[in-house]
């Protein structure tokens, strides 16, 4: 008899079914919030513009790459696409996460800039196209060890069995542990030590701010009443996204924790709970359209009135 990771099971049900539901919402949130991109592309911020347009892009990457594969994988359990798909596939399933969470490390800078340096702008501007390309190209980077690392191997008991795995890809457990650990500090450790930072500035300053009754020079006066208020939305805009990149990302490096240390009592845990746990991974991309897409199109609303407001006067 098989043992049960090797057969299908519930947990492979689960995965099907959250991966379908997921792909769903993240195609027509992203589709959404790129064709409204697109519409508004003169009206608000330029930039902004093109940072969410690129978070959008890197969402579907991970929508209609990932997602996919997931769905297949689960359905046949073991890997029936030959090695070179392997390689590729293996691939593609970490660029779209890797370049997401770049893409908010992009977002998060951006808004540092803004905050703290505004007499800087055009410099923030230029700096903007820069660290997207360098989003870009340290995706392909960290994604491109996947290549030499998964390959197809038949079971040593089950010759007739082939999946898609990193076995016998490391010298030794301590060389597999670390390549893990460099991905976990890339995709989530790297990302939320910059929220962190950047986010607890902007607050900081914007405190200081409020305290002092008006911005730095370059900025508009404004009361400290309308200070209070950009400050309420920039605690709420920041308890947002750092909750949901932590709600997204910690289940999944808490089991491939797990997983490292002691693989055999982590496969003990129900096939269901484990293929839940993973799914997280992916719930980023579902979540983003809606937590940028929210505070965008409050933007352009203020920009539409303001707008109308000119027109009048």
């Amino acid at each position: 008899m098989l043992p049960i990771d090797m057969t299908f099971n519930d947990g492979h049900v689960v995965s099907i079914a959250t991966y379908s539901v997921l792909l769903i919402i993240s195609v027509c949130g992203n589709i959404t919030v790129l064709v409204n991109l697109i519409k508004r592309r003169h009206i608000s911020n330029p930039r902004v513009n093109i940072m969410l347009t690129h978070l959008a892009i890197a969402d579907l990457l991970v929508t209609l790459l990932l997602m996919p594969i997931e769905i297949g994988w689960a359905a046949t359990v073991q890997w029936r696409a030959g090695d070179f798909s392997c390689r590729m596939l293996a691939f593609f399933r970490t660029f779209g996460l890797f370049l997401s969470s770049f893409v908010l490390v992009c977002i998060s800078i951006d808004r540092f800039g803004a905050i703290l340096q505004p007499m800087k702008l055009d410099y923030w501007k230029r700096r903007g196209r820069f660290m997207l390309a360098i989003a870009w190209a340290c995706s392909v980077i960290c994604s491109l060890p996947q290549v030499f690392v998964f390959h197809v191997k038949a079971h040593p008991e089950y010759p007739w069995y082939e999946q898609c795995v990193t076995f016998d890809s490391f010298p030794t457990k301590a060389h597999e542990i670390s390549y893990a650990a460099f991905g976990m500090m890339m995709m989530y450790v790297l990302p939320l030590a910059v929220f962190v930072f950047t986010y607890s500035s902007i607050l900081c300053e914007i405190s200081r701010r409020s305290k002092e009754g008006k911005l730095a020079e370059g900025i508009r006066r404004v009361t400290v009443g309308t200070l209070g208020r950009a400050r309420i939305k920039t605690v709420k805009m920041t308890l947002v996204i750092i909750s949901v990149f932590i709600f997204c990302w910690t289940p999944y490096n808490i089991m491939s924790i797990w997983f490292w240390c002691d693989r055999d009592s982590a496969l003990q845990v129900d096939q269901r709970i484990q293929k839940g746990l993973f799914l997280f991974a992916c719930t980023n991309s579902c979540f983003n359209p809606m937590v940028y897409g929210y505070f965008s199109r409050r933007t352009v609303r203020r920009s539409h009135h303001e707008l109308h407001r000119k027109v009048l006067m």
